[in-house]
């Protein structure tokens, strides 16, 4: 859950294969009205956040309930991606909860696992949707620590404790 280009990050890994990893951070706000973004989007709330360093120009919405859009994407029970535009529109007009995430983060092959055994991730494994809808993303990263019961006073890269 931690990366040093997004100091406390929270990440939703979205693929990890043989070949490399992909994932969305939670955690950073881009500090920019969606509605400034995507000037054809004047009924889009909130701010964007930024997913990732890769591909900034691709958008990722998140969102609860399935709107039988294009390229619509169920990660776990109350958790839906998509990454077009048509979908995010379906998604506004549905009045549900929304997040527009900017780019992704990803792993070369071995990265994400090289960098989990020197101590840089933790794993969250549980389906926890509730952390993105539930917990300003300021917060996650911490409400995401105290579920699996870790101080990050006490956790030193390498496995190592303070």
């Amino acid at each position: 859950m931690r990366g040093s280009f997004f100091g406390d990050a929270l990440i939703l890994l979205l693929e990890h294969t043989e070949e490399g990893a992909a994932g969305l951070v939670l955690t950073q706000s881009t500090g920019t009205p969606i509605h400034e973004l995507l000037p054809d989007a004047t009924d889009a709330q909130g701010e964007a956040l930024l997913g990732g360093p890769v591909q900034l120009q691709v958008g990722w919405c998140l969102y609860e309930r399935p709107v039988g859009g294009a390229g619509e994407l169920r990660l776990v029970e109350g958790l839906m991606a998509t990454t077009h535009a048509e979908t995010f529109a379906q998604v506004r007009q549905s009045a549900q909860r929304y997040w527009l995430l900017l780019g992704y983060a990803g792993w070369s092959e071995g990265q994400l696992e090289g960098e989990t055994r020197e101590g840089a991730w933790l794993w969250l494994e549980d389906a926890t949707p509730e952390l993105l809808w539930d917990t300003p993303a300021e917060a996650r990263w911490q409400r995401a620590l105290d579920k699996l019961g870790v101080d990050p006073s006490r956790v030193a890269a390498g496995g190592a404790q303070a």
